[in-house]
């Protein structure tokens, strides 16, 4: 009886298999990390992102904000979190390709962590108070270039593509503007309009609710196209300026997360993006959709992270 017993039981564990003990991940809430302050444009993609995600995957992605040093004090929570799959985060072009030739960070390339997909791409744009002296870009190009260093221009920080984009236009209309970099937009939008400072580089998403209540004006767009939501302010490029530097936003996790892991998250994502309601929330605030799987985000990156190495060099921001 006891040998029966036996081979009952190594027959039913063989059929079921060794994985039957485990709980299929995931089993309980993934926090997703997004370094940057809650309001600005990283955030609002974030949380659109993790409300349409309920329908599509097993459990919540809680939101925590993880934000300072442009980015980079959340994504080195995330590379050094255990690579269960339950600690994620939203990132960054910069903040994964410029800031590690910037300064000594616990990542370096993509080969440091592991990209799960690409989200979206966001345009920049130039934004200042709607009582502004300036109704123009070419206005305000001359007042800079009349008042050297007197305008201030806030960004999300330093390193961030916004900033880049900040000193390129700088070098090329040969203007003096005062970089005020914040934590993230949504402290760098509130000290425009409170007016700290006198401009702000910012996404449309983050500033289209203030032009829309007639607190703010955007001045210049840095796309090769004018933006739907403010199609009266010229591109820098009408203007004389071929800036057209972009930015996009990604799911990554730890080194060494599963691909089991990283496709089931990232089937998810590809299906909350194209839910409804993050369509609406994308057209609404700017956002454009760019779903790209892993090993298309791993070449992408790839290629930014080896573009932007001269790049930081020769603007000196290390």
């Amino acid at each position: 009886m006891k040998i029966a017993r036996l081979v009952t039981l190594t027959l039913a564990f063989a059929i079921v298999g060794p994985g039957a003990a485990a709980a299929e991940y995931p089993e309980r809430p993934v926090t997703l990390i997004c370094p940057f302050p809650a309001g600005g444009a990283m955030d609002i993609v974030a949380r659109g992102l993790s409300e349409s995600m309920k329908k599509y995957f097993p459990q919540p992605l809680t939101v925590v904000n993880r934000a300072g040093a442009a980015g980079t004090i959340g994504n080195s929570e995330v590379v050094q979190a255990r690579h269960d799959g339950y600690t994620l985060g939203i990132s960054a072009v910069a903040v994964l390709t410029v800031q590690p030739h910037r300064t000594q960070l616990p990542y370096k390339g993509p080969d440091t962590y592991t990209p799960i997909n690409k989200l979206v791409n966001l345009a920049i744009v130039l934004a200042v108070k709607n009582d502004a002296p300036w109704r123009t870009a070419q206005e305000f190009l001359s007042a800079a270039q009349q008042s050297p260093g007197k305008i201030r221009v806030s960004s999300p920080g330093i390193g961030t593509i916004l900033h880049l984009i900040l000193e390129d236009l700088k070098g090329r209309a040969k203007v003096d503007l005062t970089h005020v970099p914040f934590r993230g937009n949504g402290e760098a939008i509130p000290a425009l309009l409170g007016g700290h400072v006198e401009a702000s580089i910012v996404h449309p998403g983050e500033i289209v609710p203030h032009v829309q209540a007639g607190k703010a004006r955007v001045l210049m767009v840095f796309e090769p196209a004018r933006d739907p939501l403010f199609p009266d302010a010229p591109t820098a490029r009408e203007l004389g300026h071929d800036i057209t530097l972009g930015v996009y936003y990604l799911l990554i996790g730890p080194k060494g997360t599963s691909p089991a892991i990283v496709e089931k998250v990232s089937a998810a994502a590809k299906q909350a993006l194209q839910d409804p309601a993050f369509v609406t929330l994308a057209q609404g605030r700017g956002f454009q959709i760019d779903y790209k799987g892993p090993e298309d985000t791993t070449k992408e990156l790839w290629e930014s992270y080896k573009a932007f190495g001269p790049l930081v060099q020769r603007l000196n921001l290390k």
